[in-house]
């Protein structure tokens, strides 16, 4: 049986929970093939994070800064850890989804300083960042 790419596992959505639905850009889903970049902000001691700095501005002016290259993003809300005793792996995981590996590359580079230099507007955390292909 397939299952598509955004179908969580029940361990996944015990983690997480989407705290804003995937925006599509131009009405796009996600497919085969597409490149999409994790940005991962582990929990921990001292660790902060503004939910709505980052769902409602931070994220709204990458989406604008990458143009027509982004073509969905999303953002989840870290809620649980795997059991009631566990703290919450991450505080936030954002998603962006592109076309080519080169859409990324192309739109994020000319924009790095403008998109990293806004970070400590909603947090303390370096973020871990995943560059992955879809597979199915």
């Amino acid at each position: 049986m397939k299952i598509k790419p955004f179908i969580l596992t029940l361990g996944a959505i015990a983690i997480l929970s989407s705290f804003q639905s995937t925006t599509p850009k131009d009405n796009s889903e996600i497919k085969k093939g597409m490149i999409k970049v994790t940005l991962l902000y582990p929990n921990g001691e001292g660790k902060t994070f503004d939910m709505d700095y980052y769902s409602n501005k931070h994220m709204p002016m990458v989406a604008s800064l990458l143009g027509d290259s982004l073509k969905l993003l999303a953002i989840d809300k870290g809620l649980a850890g795997r059991t009631p005793e566990e703290q919450i792996p991450y505080l936030a995981i954002g998603y962006l989804y592109f076309d080519k590996l080169s859409a990324y590359e192309n739109s994020f580079g000319p924009n790095a300083e403008k998109i990293v230099g806004d970070i400590p507007n909603y947090t303390n955390i370096q973020p871990v960042v995943q560059i992955s292909e879809i597979v199915e």
